[in-house]
């Protein structure tokens, strides 16, 4: 599957021209994308599921093949799978649309879309939405982005299906997130008169006021955007001042700011550095070096070949097959069965979170009290 085409107000950043930054599309309009890695390998989960999403309803498809390949991408196309079938049968006379186009423009100036897969049948609209990335929880309630692509699917099917409830759901499994939230087609239309229309009129003509936030992340504008450089230097000048010694509410009031102030100065540093690499932009008081690099084998097997020639045996390192892998080569039953005695997961190393996150959390001081009554016998 090749990677999407986007229009300039695309319902993917929808939250943010939308929502929030009515200007920033026009803006960033004038940056090339900076999709990196991380997409491709986004791009790669999504062409695996449609396929086997298509082979699970019978219908033809190549599976394809990409650099990101692995048995965990796998496991989340096979549970996406075993969702949108299971969401089928709550639907009578339920078809599947994959990968569906939609036309945006009656609602928002230029614009189109692409639907993982639409659900629609008697009375209901399902529309269901991949999500591979690891960075940001994608919550279903209010998402505008699936309430685009609702509004796509019903100007495509309105005339032939009698749709008075829309579902939407994001199926983000390595996060382990499932969100499906509900909503009225009547309530749909109000939003979209409401809001879509003069918000969409907005942010096509560029008007309206930059305002900075997290939702400046995926803004490709975001490393040169004035708004976003303020907000985040007057949080440092604010934070950061006498006396020396910052108080615990001001340190609890500084943690929720810093993962976006983070953000910002790490794509200031990333635009800098490919403008330099890519364009032989010149930043006063920088240069460009070669970074710290590791040795490394030019051929192993002539390596190989050559230490043994000289006389030494011990060169291989022989180690377990990854636990994935073994359970993929044994199977599950086989796997626990045989091995299921032998496997744990010990606890991740403590995290500071928002409250809001579904995680429980740990007792620090029973942790270490525990730990120091077996390490004291």
């Amino acid at each position: 599957m090749a990677a999407r085409a986007h229009a300039k107000l695309s319902p993917s950043g929808a939250d943010r021209w939308l929502i929030h930054c009515t200007p920033s599309a026009n803006l960033e309009a004038q940056f090339p994308s900076s999709a990196g890695e991380a997409a491709a390998e986004g791009t790669a989960a999504h062409a695996l599921c449609e396929h086997k999403l298509k082979r699970a309803l019978k219908r033809r498809s190549h599976r394809p093949h990409s650099d990101f390949d692995s048995d965990e991408m796998e496991d989340c196309a096979d549970g996406y799978v075993a969702f949108v079938l299971e969401q089928m049968q709550e639907i009578p006379n339920a078809l599947v649309c994959i990968e569906q186009r939609l036309d945006l423009q009656e609602f928002v100036p230029e614009a189109f879309g692409t639907a993982d897969c639409l659900i629609v049948g008697d009375g209901i609209l399902h529309v269901i939405d991949f999500k591979y990335g690891l960075g940001v929880l994608v919550d279903a309630e209010q998402n505008p982005q699936m309430m685009l692509y609702a509004l796509g699917a019903l100007a495509m099917f309105g005339s032939l299906y009698d749709v008075a409830e829309v579902k939407m759901s994001i199926y983000q499994p390595r996060r382990e997130n499932v969100s499906t939230w509900s909503i009225s087609a009547d309530e749909l239309m109000v939003w979209t008169e409401e809001t879509v229309r003069p918000r969409a009129q907005m942010a096509f003509k560029g008007e309206g006021a930059f305002t900075a936030g997290a939702w400046c992340q995926f803004c490709r504008a975001s490393p040169r955007c004035r708004a976003r450089a303020e907000a985040q230097l007057s949080v440092a000048q604010k934070e950061f001042r006498l006396p020396p010694v910052l108080t615990d509410e001001e340190i609890a009031d500084l943690l929720p700011r810093l993962p976006e102030m983070v953000k910002w100065a790490n794509a200031v540093s990333a635009y800098a550095l490919q403008a330099a690499v890519n364009h032989g932009k010149k930043w006063q008081g920088y240069k460009l070096v070669s970074g710290r690099s590791v040795r490394k084998y030019v051929d192993e097997e002539k390596v190989a070949e050559a230490a043994q020639a000289a006389g030494f045996k011990d060169i291989f390192e022989h180690k377990l097959i990854t636990l994935t892998s073994m359970e993929k080569l044994m199977g599950k039953a086989m796997f626990n069965e045989v091995l299921g005695g032998l496997i744990i997961k010990p606890q991740g190393k403590p995290t500071l979170v928002p409250e809001s996150d579904k995680r429980p959390a740990i007792d620090v001081v029973s942790e270490f009290t525990n730990l120091e009554e077996k390490e004291n016998g």
